[in-house]
């Protein structure tokens, strides 16, 4: 299968303004995701032929805005998604992850593997959650819509 080198995520950034800037730990989380994000991705806008692409997510009065440019820096769509349907995934994925980080100090090697594939099955379910909510405007694969639902996850996260 050949990729269209154009449908892809060139850049990302996160409006600060917006989104504020967060503790050593979640900035380092923020930066893996975008890191990872970039080097591997399928990413199109329906009806337009451009790219490759910028993205720059912002929060807006508690709505995920996608701003997508072209190469040049020229607006091509902004999306704005409600974080409504993701609040129940959001708050049991970062229960889990905390039950997940107190596993790893005492639990058995089963028992953390059993707790990961619960916050894998939660990150699964996100992630086709904003692949959902992007269909008709944004084509992105699986793999990419997990790697933008982790962001998503690392803006929300406390720590």
């Amino acid at each position: 299968m050949v990729l269209d080198a154009r449908k892809r995520l060139a850049r990302v950034t996160l409006d600060e303004n917006s989104i504020g800037r967060g503790s050593a730990d979640q900035e380092h989380e923020r930066a893996i995701a975008i890191y990872d994000l970039i080097e591997d991705n399928s990413f199109g806008v329906v009806g337009h032929e451009g790219g490759p692409y910028a993205l720059n997510i912002s929060l807006h009065d508690a709505k995920l805005a996608l701003g997508v440019t072209d190469e040049e820096g020229k607006s091509v769509v902004t999306h704005i998604l409600s974080l409504t349907p993701f609040r129940r995934i959001l708050k049991d994925y970062f229960m889990i992850c905390e039950t997940y980080y107190a596993a790893i100090r005492h639990a058995t090697p089963s028992r953390i593997e059993a707790i990961d594939m619960g916050r894998r099955g939660l990150h699964n379910e996100g992630a086709h959650l904003l692949l959902e909510r992007l269909k008709g405007k944004i084509e992105i694969d699986i793999d990419t819509s997990r790697r933008i639902f982790t962001l998503v996850t690392a803006l929300h996260w406390r720590g």
